[in-house]
């Protein structure tokens, strides 16, 4: 079967089935560009998705993947991450191997088909113009027969004519001649023509079309062949990806199966295990004798056996009741005891913390807010960090210094003096990151019991941070509560007590304005609607009182009696490096 014998006269439908074959490859390959798209956006979506539920990183988030369920969700997410990427690997490979290799197929198919048809048009051409020729030939041979004619017809009536002069008649007979020349010159023509038509047209229609059409059939026969081979590899590059999804969904299945009930159960224990014991009986409280009012050692406000009392010769901040209203008055009398611990069981939790309270309940640096057992865990893992962070800077350190000495050796290839700068800024990092280390292991040793409580006085010369953080610290640590509502501090008399909040007050309420350790700019306009905020107008100048902690917000002073917190984004920070509590930056 050859289209050159069996199409040889349907030159314009193959020209349009052939077209018709490329819009087929082309629609064939914008198939597969559409689901390349598609899994890459698919991909994306569950790459997207995966990153969603992610836990955050240095969130409260992040520390509830420490259980068994949390962790399989977690590899479900990787494995849906690297589920997605074999997707991708669709993508890449469709694109790769039949898209890309298609569309230049292509652009070769339609120059083939082009110098395919561009010659069969041209074989048309020249047999057409061969046809013209014989066509000319043949009418001028029939005309000249019939002058030829007309010129014999007209010599044989002048012959005829005996009024017509010898001259004339002579005239006509070679006219005539010339006629009948000029007809016997164009049948020669006319057959010499014609042999040679016959002869183009039998190699027209037995030779050119048969081989153009030819080309043409095998071209055809390789782009559907091509076809059947791009849809073989559109399975492949599916099937390939097969063993690796299975795996994905192995993995899945594998983190299921280690969900450990009984382990999350046993986490939950030691993630919020106080470490505090069961509140005991509360005694009866005799009225019947107005002047002793008797106090639960077990409850609210006892004193373990063998531990020194408590000496009030100093202002502490360590034992604090701080629910026990100021009453300057000493004529009032006090409410019973029982009132207030009932008070206190009924009402509300309530914010001492000024930083707490302006900051939405910002943790102390010192953990002092959570239970012994959990405080001593935090210390413990903070500690860990800092460990870590001064590894990897003596690492930097070292590194540095190895490229120094080379530089020393081989100056051609650097100046070793440009590597002084970081060095100072790592062992100055180091030095930082070790009284970091040594303040938290001090709190760690103040909570294990190997130190005793530290003063006041020697938490303000620990020099680590400000007398505004040491402030908050400190009045944060006098809202610590037990889980059962109660208070942990201990005091052994009510004497003591009366004492120790007559301090307490006076030294609250005598508290000095802190100082300025520095100027700022108001860069924006602030309006302060939430408590513990200050408004403030674009341009403004006012006094730094507590620079940003890491919260992203800053203490600032209008006047002495007008402060509050604005957004360090807001405001532009002039630091007085002599004043107290600033911090130099290199």
């Amino acid at each position: 079967m050859s289209w050159g014998t069996e199409l040889w006269d349907q030159f314009d439908n193959l020209e349009k089935h052939t077209q018709w074959g490329i819009d087929i490859l082309e629609k064939y390959i914008k198939f597969v560009k559409e689901r390349t798209d598609i899994e890459l956006s698919y991909a994306k979506q569950l790459r997207n998705l995966s990153k969603k539920y992610q836990p955050k990183k240095n969130s409260k988030e992040e520390e509830e993947y420490k259980y068994t369920a949390c962790k399989a969700f977690l590899s479900t997410l990787n494995e849906m991450n690297d589920y997605a990427g074999q997707h991708e690997v669709i993508s890449e490979n469709m694109t790769s191997q039949i898209t890309v290799d298609l569309m230049r197929y292509v652009q070769e198919l339609k120059q083939e088909r082009k110098s395919n048809f561009h010659d069969g048009r041209k074989a048309q051409q020249h047999i057409e113009t061969c046809w013209k020729q014989l066509e000319s030939s043949k009418r001028r041979f029939e005309r000249d027969c019939k002058e030829a004619d007309r010129a014999q017809q007209y010599f044989e009536k002048m012959d005829a004519d005996i009024n017509v002069t010898k001259a004339d008649v002579e005239k006509a007979r070679q006219q005539a001649q010339l006629r009948h020349q000029m007809a016997e010159d164009s049948k020669a023509d006319y057959s010499s023509i014609l042999q040679r038509f016959n002869q183009e047209q039998w190699e027209y229609y037995h030779t050119h079309i048969p081989n153009i059409f030819q080309k043409i059939q095998e071209m055809e026969e390789r782009r559907i062949m091509r076809i059947g081979e791009s849809m073989k590899t559109y399975a492949e590059v599916d099937r390939q990806v097969i063993p690796i999804i299975g795996k994905c969904l192995d993995g899945i299945v594998k983190a299921a199966e280690s969900i450990d009930q009984k382990n999350d159960s046993q986490l939950v224990v030691e993630a919020y295990k106080s470490g505090f014991e069961p509140p005991g009986d509360i005694e009866f409280e005799d009225y019947t004798q107005p002047m002793k009012r008797t106090v639960s050692e077990n409850s609210l406000s006892s004193s373990k056996e063998g531990k020194p009392e408590l000496k009030f010769g100093g202002k502490s901040r360590g034992k604090l009741w701080p629910f026990i209203k100021k009453n300057k008055s000493p004529k009032q009398q006090k409410e019973p005891l029982s009132h207030r611990f009932n008070e206190f069981m009924t009402s509300k939790p309530k914010i001492h913390c000024f930083r707490s309270l302006k900051r939405g309940g910002a943790t102390p640096e010192d953990f002092s807010n959570l239970p012994p057992e959990q405080r001593r865990k935090k210390l413990q893992q903070k500690v860990d960090d800092l460990n870590k962070e001064i590894q990897k800077e003596t690492d930097q350190r070292d590194a540095i210094t190895k490229m120094k000495d080379v530089y020393l050796k081989n100056p051609q290839m650097g100046d070793p003096a440009s590597l002084d700068h970081k060095l100072a800024e790592v062992t100055q990092n180091i030095e930082r990151l070790r009284l970091e280390t040594q303040k938290f292991e001090a709190w760690l040793a103040e909570v294990e019991g190997r130190l005793p409580a530290r003063s006041e006085q020697a938490r303000r010369q620990s020099g680590m941070y400000d007398g505004q953080t040491q402030q908050t610290v400190t009045n944060c640590a006098q809202d610590r509560e037990s889980p059962d509502g109660s208070y942990t501090e201990e005091q052994s008399q009510e004497s003591e007590l009366k004492v120790l909040t007559t301090d307490f007050d006076d030294e609250f309420d005598d508290e000095e304005p802190l100082p300025a350790i520095g100027t700022c700019k108001a860069l924006y306009t602030f309006e302060g609607q939430n408590e513990g905020t200050i408004s403030v107008v674009e341009g403004e100048l006012l006094s730094v009182i507590e620079e940003d902690k890491g919260d992203g917000w800053t203490r600032i002073r209008r006047s002495e009696d007008e402060e509050g917190y604005v957004p360090t984004s807001y405001v532009e920070v002039y630091l007085d490096k002599n004043a107290k509590g600033a911090k130099t930056y290199i």
